[in-house]
């Protein structure tokens, strides 16, 4: 019984949200897909379909490991400015404050033409097994974005963390909780919980300014479209493409964050 009642409830939930409106939108979406399939040039997509695979991976791994190095980074960042000492939290501010006040652009040329010249110079450096990977241009601008991400959630963290009741922490101390497990089962958490809406908006802000890296010659989704450009004269269907591609990783990441949004509340609770 139950369960009949629950689909009922998700088909009239269906129902209501086809209105009108609604429905225009997605058979005006329809025609324009429709029109851009049979009305543009595609002649040339199975000739880099193997690129554009590589382009998207790419892209795809540049944003989970410099969001996940970044939080890892901005979450220590946060909490030293929160709880001092100062020979920490100043330098935390400041690295905030640089990273924000600054374009990732400059960031990212700064590390690849700057950083990246001065090894070759180095003769222990060049001889090193780190070398193969140093004079590649991937590490730069994963170390670029990591940055970045971790300079913004640093500061996000840093509201995140004061945020917490101060009575909670008090009350962990109360039940003779160390300071660690106090940080590991009540600041954090509730910390995390409430940055994660920020969160959610920077991851996707995140992924918009991976086509900076094809400026050092990585070559990423934003960079294949660029190639094809370039080789084939053609310009709106690559960026068309494109366009199609961010739209979908953002989507997906979107749904993804959400789910997690809507179940932590649960697990706090």
């Amino acid at each position: 019984m139950e369960s009949a009642l629950t689909e009922r409830t998700r088909f009239q939930r269906a129902l209501g949200w086809l209105q009108p409106h609604r429905i225009v939108l997605i058979l005006i979406a329809l025609a324009i897909v429709i029109y851009c399939i049979v009305a543009l040039r595609w002649d040339w997509l199975p000739n880099y379909l193997g690129l554009a695979a590589q382009g998207i991976w790419r892209t795809i791994w540049l944003l989970v490991l410099s969001c996940a190095f970044g939080l890892a980074l901005a979450i220590p960042l946060g909490f030293v400015q929160v709880t001092g000492p100062k020979i920490l939290s100043i330098p935390a501010l400041a690295f905030c404050t640089i990273i924000r006040g600054t374009p990732l652009l400059l960031q990212l040329w700064l590390l690849y033409f700057g950083l990246g010249s001065l090894f070759p110079q180095f003769p222990w450096i060049r001889d090193s097994f780190l070398w193969p990977i140093l004079r590649q241009a991937w590490p730069y601008g994963l170390l670029a974005l990591t940055l970045s991400f971790a300079g913004y959630e640093g500061e996000v963290m840093r509201g995140a963390f004061a945020g917490v009741p101060r009575g909670q922490l008090e009350a962990g101390r109360a039940f003779g909780m160390s300071r660690f497990t106090i940080f590991r089962r009540i600041w954090l958490p509730q910390a995390l919980h409430r940055a994660l809406p920020t969160l959610a908006g920077e991851t996707v802000l995140q992924l918009k300014a991976t086509p900076l890296v094809a400026t050092i010659t990585m070559m990423d989704i934003y960079g294949v479209a660029s190639r094809v450009r370039q080789e084939t004269y053609i310009i709106y269907e690559p960026l068309l493409l494109l366009a199609l591609v961010y739209i979908t990783i953002t989507g997906i990441l979107i749904l993804l964050l959400r789910k997690l949004e809507a179940r932590i509340p649960v697990r706090l609770g």
